[in-house]
């Protein structure tokens, strides 16, 4: 069994986000290949795997609006591939400092992010509890396939992802959920470089060999405007209603 919680704190971290055509995300992936190793989550012969995201939001959106604090804030469930377990986080940044916490709890305990009120004795109850005092619900499922590549530099480890085949899905509650979904970004994959302090060579080698331009780019926020946000604040709605009624 994986450690179930993990809480990480990088100052001056930086991430770099770019959107590229299919064509020249194919070089980008042999060029960070023959450079980089693979993550750790990587499996089979092409090294990629799928990453599939419940966001949370206010019934108004005020993380997709980044509203005070919830502009610096996202709360998400996470699952890597098919996997029977899954990462419950938060991902905060201040000042400068990324701070990321998560738990791992099995698929099946999700439902009990249902409750009105959190259970102490449940290891995930820090996120249930927080969840519910920022009255956040589940808004739509993200999910794409992801090439990622890491290396470690003179200021802590880096890490590039190359995401292609984003999906959007509306859903009714904390549980993953199948279908064809809506496309994000069609034709364009998302280029994301992670480091701290300064940009590493590698790189800066590989802005200036294929004249990447840093985009700000938001998977939740793509996904969003792409269901649209009055489907969205409906299906929050019904939530709650359904909450009220149980």
């Amino acid at each position: 069994m994986p450690q179930l919680e993990a809480r990480e704190t990088r100052d001056l971290a930086s991430e770099l986000k770019f959107s590229v055509d299919p064509s020249t995300a194919g070089r980008i992936r042999d060029w960070a290949r023959a450079r980089l190793v693979p993550d750790p989550h990587a499996t089979g012969p092409a090294e990629e795997y799928r990453t599939t995201t419940i966001y949370y939001d206010t019934q108004d959106l005020a993380v997709y609006h980044r509203r005070g604090s919830y502009g610096r804030s996202k709360f998400r469930v996470r699952r890597y591939n098919e996997s029977d377990m899954a990462f419950l986080e938060r991902k905060l940044r201040t000042s400068g400092v990324l701070s990321k916490r998560r738990t791992l709890a099995p698929v099946d305990d999700l439902a009990r992010l249902v409750a009105q009120t959190a259970n102490p004795d449940w290891h995930a109850y820090w996120f249930h509890q927080r969840v519910i005092m920022r009255k956040l619900h589940p808004v739509c499922q993200v999910s794409y396939r992801r090439l990622a590549r890491v290396a470690m530099t003179d200021y802590g480890p880096i890490r590039l992802t190359l995401d292609d085949e984003l999906v959007a899905l509306p859903v009714s509650g904390p549980a993953f959920v199948s279908g064809p979904g809506t496309s994000i970004l069609p034709d364009r994959m998302i280029l994301e470089m992670k480091f701290r302090v300064e940009m590493p060579a590698v790189f800066r080698q590989l802005a200036e060999l294929f004249a990447l331009k840093p985009e700000r780019l938001s998977k939740y926020r793509l996904a969003v405007e792409a269901l649209g946000r009055t489907e969205v604040r409906s299906t929050i709605r019904d939530q709650k209603s359904g909450a009220t009624r149980a």
